[in-house]
């Protein structure tokens, strides 16, 4: 079977996000002051060929955990379905 797998990649609430500091603080100058608490992230997609929606969870865990994600910055969460 076929999946797509949508992943964020944030950073880790307690860490601070310079990237996101700076575009909250650029958007008073651009006439949006009520923007605030901007947090930049990463978004991946992943295609995955499984037997079934349990394995290519596990997959995509072992993806995020060995390769896509610095687990000492940040965090992640996915939505999978089938193709």
């Amino acid at each position: 079977m076929k999946f797509v797998a949508e992943i964020d990649i944030m950073p880790l609430p307690a860490l601070l996000d310079p990237q996101g500091k700076a575009v909250a603080s650029n958007m008073g100058n651009m006439g949006l002051p009520e923007v605030v608490g901007v947090r930049i992230g990463k978004h991946v997609t992943l295609e995955i060929e499984a037997a079934d929606k349990v394995v290519a969870e596990s997959k995509i865990v072992e993806a995020c955990e060995k390769l896509l994600v610095n687990q000492i910055m940040e965090h992640f969460t996915f939505r999978i379905q089938e193709a």
